[in-house]
């Protein structure tokens, strides 16, 4: 099975192919690629998030709080998964190194989870914007941190 890293090489690469004058954008192409996989499933994390964020705080009536904690446990599986497997391509060998990988990756999420609890709590619950509204606001200042903290602590270049 192709990995997403592959299926967009071989997008770029037809491209490429194709529109030969497209050739200039192959160096930006390979240096952003990280970059543009990070983003593609960043996306998937952002939905997971919203939608379970949605349905513990609208159809449930949960707490926002409790919504958007028990939220993050499922994003943050997906994002640990696809970042380790598909984004950043630090595969560590040995039980230790990739516990102590899940543990950094934990960490720095659990730091964004702060900042966004902390977002939720003074928009919503005291200046009573709206919910949705700002959970939406609220991932972009999370991936953008996520970001940061996955390719600066977690799966850094040895």
């Amino acid at each position: 099975m192709k990995k997403p890293a592959d299926w967009l090489d071989s997008v770029f690469n037809f491209f490429f192919t194709r529109h030969p004058k497209s050739r200039k954008v192959e160096p930006l192409y390979k240096k952003y690629k990280e970059l543009m996989l990070y983003g593609m499933f960043g996306l998937g994390t952002f939905i997971i998030s919203l939608f379970t964020y949605w349905l513990f705080t609208e159809p449930f009536h949960w707490n926002i709080l409790l919504g958007n904690a028990l939220s993050w446990v499922f994003a943050t599986a997906f994002a640990f998964y696809t970042n380790r497997r598909y984004v950043f391509y630090n595969h560590t060998s040995g039980v230790f190194a990739f516990f102590y990988q899940l543990g950094t990756f934990c960490v720095g999420r659990l730091i964004t989870l702060a900042i966004e609890e902390l977002m939720l709590g003074i928009f919503i619950g005291v200046c009573h914007f709206p919910n949705m509204l700002i959970k939406f606001i609220a991932q972009f200042v999370v991936i953008t941190l996520n970001y940061v903290f996955s390719k600066i602590f977690v799966f850094k270049k040895d």
